[in-house]
């Protein structure tokens, strides 16, 4: 658990009393392709690899799924957490230059943050998708709740799930950042050859722009949040066929793009209720 005990004073709305709490820990992880500097990330200790290669990959930087590149460590701080890495990659799998485009701090809750300008890219909207039985979804972010190590101690960190489409858990990864809790899933799925099997990513926080368009690049057609979706995240959805769905609690959830994508005969009622003039 990235994780430390710290003491503060508790107010009762009375008195005050001497309290210790359990923290989330956040760390600067520097990251470097063939020793040159890429960004330096706010994050919390631990799958530093995945978040390497998930951020490298949503930010278009190394985009080949199947090359296994070599990920050194370089630096760890007294902890022994690790603070430096260094991605090693041939030329032809760079994909576009990344000098002078990322290489301010980055904050762990925002995934722009550090960046010179927003991306545009052309990816073709997802089509022809499986459609995802609406119940599945609840039970996602059950597992999610079960494997929140750290929040359940600290109530200081984000996690992201990627599951198949039967509602199968492939990774879940926490983080003090919701932004680095999506590219650590990512990057899991494409070191461990799964990103094809994944068809739904879980946030524990609110969906921005940002988050949508990790999704759209790793192709991954379902989205569901506990939180709100920011209107540019919505429009982003619908145009890249991601079925975007939020406030995903209490057996609840609100459907905001492509909701044809979603299995549930009342649903299916409900949109028949008003197309029909």
């Amino acid at each position: 658990m990235a994780i430390a005990l710290y003491s503060g004073m508790f107010f009762n709305g009375n008195e005050f009393s001497k309290t210790e709490d359990f923290i989330s820990i956040e760390t600067a992880l520097r990251i470097s392709v063939n020793l040159k500097p890429f960004t330096v990330t706010m994050q919390t200790p631990g799958n530093e690899i995945d978040l390497a290669r998930g951020l490298l990959f949503t930010e278009q930087i190394f985009s080949d799924i199947h090359y296994q590149a070599a990920i050194n460590i370089l630096e760890r701080d007294d902890n022994g957490y690790i603070t430096s890495l260094d991605v090693q990659l041939p030329a032809e799998y760079i994909s576009k230059d990344f000098e002078g485009k990322r290489n301010v701090i980055s904050g762990s809750s925002c995934g722009v943050c550090g960046k010179t300008e927003l991306d545009e890219n052309n990816i073709q909207a997802l089509n022809n998708i499986e459609p995802l039985e609406a119940s599945l979804v609840q039970k996602m972010f059950h597992q999610i709740h079960e494997e929140q190590k750290d929040f359940q101690k600290s109530g200081g960190t984000h996690a992201a799930g990627a599951f198949d489409q039967q509602g199968n858990s492939l990774t879940i990864q926490e983080d003090i950042g919701r932004h680095n809790a999506v590219d650590k899933v990512i990057g899991y799925l494409i070191r461990n050859g799964l990103l094809q099997k994944a068809k739904c990513i879980t946030v524990s926080g609110r969906i921005s722009y940002e988050i949508v368009n990790k999704i759209k690049l790793a192709g991954i057609p379902f989205l569901a949040a506990v939180s709100a979706p920011s209107s540019l995240a919505i429009n982003n959805a619908q145009e890249a066929g991601i079925c975007l769905m939020a406030f995903c609690r209490n057996q609840k959830l609100t459907i905001y793009s492509n909701a044809q994508n979603i299995v549930n005969a009342n649903l299916q009622q409900a949109v028949a209720k008003i197309k029909t003039p």
